[in-house]
């Protein structure tokens, strides 16, 4: 098969393990900077030329797009299913897992766990928006942040008044959400690939962070998940139409809840975690569904 990676770097651990594992399976592998592809839109031949030549007889993509980058990145993965091109995850589902807003609210229409959450737009609400999520401690997130940036823990309510109208003085759009105490600094990293968890591992952060993310200095550990933990993480890939996914939870007092849901996750900490052969298994993937090459993507919202 012919596979195209897309990815801004051909160095990054992700997409050279990508790149090999595809090759170690005898398939044809290309890395594609999408940020230098340009398309050509028309009804009767829709093409994609990149360094001046087309992109043609791809099998499938594996989209590696950057959050900052996620408007034209899921262009071009959108062009490439124009083409009939299998996509690992599509232009839909790309973009509903990168607004943190729109995912929450699939999840929460699917009656899938999630810590309880609050969105405002006027400062003059602050009141009320911290009272729904049961008071301070709490936790405010950007909703355009990234890996852990963005996301501040607010220890009493005036402290969190101030983090909100600073935010909001930045016309900057924020979620509020109820802090899970339990979970004692810790996340789940659930890896989903075709409706199966294949790998997972515990993110502890480091010391005085609440934050559980691994370039924070945090630490990471394999783990078992149980069978309700499983069964969330793949509803809410499922949910988002991802066919790769990165789901984070915590462990609350009321079961798992989901706090993210990534649709380029990383790959260096699971496999070097567990060993577990991470990207082949999404290359295996791709091989048992590119066949059917047409857009899957069937929800509506």
């Amino acid at each position: 098969m012919k596979i195209a990676i897309l990815s801004q770097d051909a160095t990054l651990y992700s997409t050279r393990r990508l790149r090999e594992a595809g090759e170690a399976q005898g398939h044809n592998i290309q890395v594609i900077d999408y940020l230098r592809c340009y398309m050509n839109i028309t009804s009767h031949r829709p093409s994609i030329v990149y360094k001046g030549k087309p992109l043609e007889n791809f099998d499938a993509i594996i989209p590696r797009i950057g959050a900052s980058r996620t408007f034209y990145g899921t262009a071009v993965v959108r062009q490439f299913e124009v083409m009939g091109v299998f996509a690992t995850n599509e232009s839909q589902a790309i973009s509903r897992s990168r607004d943190k807003l729109r995912c929450l609210q699939i999840l929460a229409k699917q009656g899938i766990g999630l810590p309880v959450t609050g969105f405002a737009h006027a400062t003059q609400d602050i009141d009320g928006l911290i009272e729904t999520v049961g008071g301070a401690p709490l936790v405010i997130k950007l909703l355009e942040g990234t890996q852990g940036i963005g996301v501040v823990l607010a220890e009493t309510s005036q402290a969190a008044k101030s983090v909100i109208e600073a935010f909001r003085g930045l016309d900057a759009n924020i979620l509020v959400q109820e802090y899970i105490k339990e979970a004692k600094g810790a996340d789940l990293r659930c890896f989903v690939i075709g409706g199966k968890v294949i790998a997972s591992m515990k993110r502890q952060g480091a010391a005085g962070e609440f934050r559980s993310n691994l370039h924070r200095g945090g630490r990471a550990t394999k783990i078992k998940l149980t069978p309700e933990e499983k069964s969330t993480a793949i509803r809410a890939a499922k949910a988002m139409g991802l066919g790769v996914a990165g789901v984070d939870l915590l462990r609350s007092h009321h079961g798992p809840v989901v706090i993210e849901v990534n649709s380029s996750p990383g790959l260096e900490g699971i496999e070097k975690v567990t060993t577990i052969d991470v990207a082949g298994k999404i290359i295996e993937y791709i091989a048992k569904n590119a066949e059917a090459s047409k857009t899957r993507d069937r929800i509506k919202y």
